[in-house]
């Protein structure tokens, strides 16, 4: 195939309505446009606007690029970024254009890993489905498919009373906090395979922070927490726990701000009964989603394969399997086997 004629460029505020329409294009799906495939539009999901450049969400340091050619705007590519910790995470990469809408994002890609570079970006990650040769994309550019991720989706209505302080308590349910961050660890290391975590690298640090800036656990829709009211739990493990971890799960939940599905992500061992905090979660939303728009909007939860049976408990609270996602991700640092003596250079 030819190269695609045009170029890549930094998006400007005047591009921002073409973007729009580019973006509801790309995710409607029609066979001259290409994009992630994530479940972001249409039924039974409505947070496509989740991904489609509001203004609100886009912060300064993100990064927001385009294909331009004839003077349109045939390809963009958003991306979110994690300034404590130097990753960008791709949010959307859209192309029309016909035969070469490939090459087209293509190009994007290129861009962006040379752009990030130039930043000290020191990891990628994206989510896609694994179709419009989406994986073979990034595979290209040395991206490493780590994992797949299933979205499970609970219909709108129905959400349990909130649980009280006191009842929660009982289950062994807090608040977590900045103190909680070695538990946290410890469980998380407990629950994820080794190739994973050395992938992720997650930091003790990481645990610590709190609100909207809290990206740990990672997951495919993270960017759902830009519109949400944060809010952690863990449930502690009696005794202690077999390996003095404290804790037997970690919940994540997102209560929307917007028009969208709230976020539940959940981290557990195995042999944890994580059915009374997938309860306890959906309480925390009926108790603080707003009345006006409670009633249309669904609940949302992402769970990686090798975190089963957790998908199957939250099947049994009335949550339905809407999609399967692959996970990808690139470094740029270089890993030291063993500590020796580098040149060093000034960024």
């Amino acid at each position: 195939m030819a190269r695609a004629s045009g170029k890549v460029r930094a998006a400007r505020l005047t591009d921002l309505a073409a973007l729009g329409e580019l973006s509801r294009l790309a995710q409607g799906g029609g066979e001259a446009t290409r994009s992630l495939g994530l479940p972001v539009s249409g039924p039974p999901i409505g947070v496509f606007s989740l991904f489609r450049l509001p203004l609100g969400a886009f912060q300064p340091h993100d990064a927001l690029y385009v294909f331009e050619r004839d003077g349109h705007i045939e390809g963009l590519l958003r991306v979110e970024r994690d300034s404590g910790r130097e990753e960008w995470t791709v949010v959307e990469l859209d192309a029309v254009g016909g035969l070469d809408a490939g090459d087209v994002r293509f190009r994007l890609v290129q861009h962006l890993l040379r752009d990030g570079a130039k930043r000290g970006a020191s990891r990628f990650h994206v989510a896609c489905a694994d179709a419009d040769d989406n994986v073979e994309l990034f595979m290209q550019h040395g991206f490493v498919r780590f994992g797949d991720e299933r979205i499970l989706f609970r219909q709108p209505g129905g959400l349990p009373a909130p649980w009280t302080e006191a009842r929660a308590r009982g289950a062994g349910i807090r608040p977590a906090g900045p103190l909680d961050a070695v538990g946290l660890s410890r469980l998380y290391a407990s629950v994820t395979p080794a190739p994973v975590q050395r992938l992720a690298s997650v930091r003790i640090a990481d645990w610590e922070r709190q609100g909207r800036d809290w990206r740990v656990p990672r997951s495919s829709l993270v960017p759902i927490l830009r519109f949400a009211d944060v809010h952690t739990y863990v449930l502690e493990a009696a005794g202690g726990g077999r390996d003095g971890a404290g804790f037997d799960a970690f919940l994540q939940v997102g209560v929307a701000k917007e028009d969208q599905p709230h976020y539940l992500k959940v981290i557990a061992r195995p042999e944890a009964d994580a059915v009374p905090l997938i309860r306890f979660a959906l309480g925390v939303i009926a108790e603080h989603a707003d009345r006006s728009t409670l009633a249309r909007e669904g609940v949302i939860a992402p769970v990686r394969t090798y975190e089963a049976p957790f998908d199957r408990r939250l099947e049994e609270e009335g949550f339905e399997d809407v999609a399967t996602v692959t996970l990808l991700m690139k470094e740029t640092l270089v890993r030291v086997a063993e500590p020796r003596l580098v040149p060093a250079g000034v960024r």
